[in-house]
């Protein structure tokens, strides 16, 4: 949305918990050294082009809407973000922001469906720290387990990685941690070759949304690949096991959660008209409708059962396909007028936002990957799978890296892991 803001039409102001852009993408990549966390996150700078937009620091979005007494004014009241385990920290900082147009989009954080200790023993897979995370314990148990004196049965429990999840991530995280113990960690630590597993636990089938030929494609590839798949819904989470609804225990070393997305409370505390799921709702144009020159997009948001449509997808290319509209539709306004606060309340907004689904691509491990270019799942369209379709997948995304410097950073590692390994040290 910012590269195609007219830059004299507003002055943008970004709000957000990260000052950093980054791609989930490219997580799986990040959490075994194929990718670095330079490559996939990037801070705004003002070297960028178009100028990035200015960040009002790292602020922590309990925000709360508000009028000025002038009425004409909205402000958005904000909490900066501090260290709240350091008894030394700084109090917050609180202050408002005045705005003409609001956007909201802070997106989702994952679902644990009310599972006891998802929160305290799972790590999540959605920003660049919980990578960096997951190769920090990973590695971490790799070293643990080769302590003298330490049991078969722990050494075993270390170096079991489950993924709970088997949509798009999971199994781009598994096919990835595969590939990571295959070409590294078995020519680095040999002692663990009899001892480290993946196993990949889903409900339902893995990628749901892919055609069936490609699901099962990615089973077969998986299973060659030495990870285990387990249908199953998980019961409970403790500091060392699993237990499944049907009482299987299940230790782990790494536990890593995948299973989609929901409103974060942030969202939920918002006394707008909610979306089903509890998403803000909004109408044809993305607005909230129940407050002027309010906007929504991305995860955080979902269309009004009065509107008649479909839910949208947790998608990367619907939040940037979103951005792209409703840039324009706000150039629009502001050409003719309605770029201040309440001046666009009888304005014409023209064609409605319409989503039209491009496909979906996911990697599976060992220069493999899935093509589904179809339009929906009873569409028919073209699928592939295989070596194509992972260059196909490389191709893709390193066009949708957010800069240059970074689409750099990326080729570079891959380069480098090519000829020379991951990196496996632990920092």
């Amino acid at each position: 949305m910012r590269r195609d803001k007219t830059p004299r039409s507003y002055d943008v102001a970004a709000c957000a918990e990260e000052q950093q852009w980054c791609s989930r993408a490219a997580g799986a990549s990040t959490c075994v050294g194929t990718l670095s966390s330079a490559a996939v996150a990037r801070k705004p700078s003002a070297g960028s082009s178009p100028p990035s937009p200015r960040l009002l620091g790292p602020t922590f979005l309990s925000c709360e809407m508000c009028r000025h007494r002038s009425r004409r004014l909205t402000l958005v009241n904000c909490e900066t973000v501090t260290d709240g385990g350091n008894s030394d920290s700084l109090e917050p900082w609180k202050f408002n922001v005045a705005y003409d147009k609001l956007i909201i989009a802070s997106g989702a954080e994952a679902s644990t469906f009310g599972i006891k200790g998802v929160k305290e023993h799972a790590t999540f897979l959605r920003e660049v720290h919980h990578a960096q995370e997951i190769r920090r314990r990973l590695l971490l148990n790799l070293m643990l387990s080769d302590v003298p004196g330490i049991s078969v049965e722990e050494k075993s429990r270390l170096l079991h990685c489950v993924v709970i999840g088997g949509g798009p991530t999971g199994v781009e995280f598994s096919g990835e941690l595969s590939d990571f113990i295959i070409n590294d960690v078995h020519e680095r630590y040999s002692h663990v070759k009899d001892h480290i597993r993946v196993t990949l636990i889903e409900a339902n089938e893995i990628l749901s949304s892919f055609d069936v030929r490609l699901r099962q494609y990615a089973t077969n590839h998986l299973i060659k690949s030495g990870v285990r798949l387990v249908h199953g819904v998980v019961k409970d989470v403790e500091p060392h096991k699993i237990v499944l609804n049907d009482g299987t225990e299940v230790p782990y070393g790494l536990l890593v959660w995948s299973t989609g997305v929901g409103p974060s409370p942030f969202i939920r505390s918002l006394e707008f008209p909610k979306a089903p799921g509890g998403r803000i709702g909004v109408d044809d144009w993305l607005r909230v409708p129940s407050v002027k020159d309010v906007f929504s997009i991305g995860d955080c948001s979902g269309y009004l059962e009065s509107t008649g449509k479909p839910p949208l997808p947790a998608l990367a290319q619907v939040a940037e396909r979103q951005g792209k509209y409703l840039a324009a539709l706000l150039n629009r306004i502001g050409k003719e007028g309605g770029g201040y606060a309440n001046q666009a309340a009888d304005m014409k907004l023209g064609e409605p936002f319409v989503y039209k689904h491009l496909g979906s691509m996911a990697t599976v491990g060992r220069y493999k990957a899935l093509v589904d270019l179809r339009q929906s799942k009873e569409a028919k369209g073209l699928s592939l799978a295989g070596f194509v379709s992972w260059f196909i997948w490389r191709s893709a995304y390193l066009t949708r890296v957010i800069s240059w410097r970074n689409r750099f950073y990326v080729a570079v590692n891959w380069l480098t892991t090519l000829l020379f390994g991951r990196d496996i040290t632990r920092i």
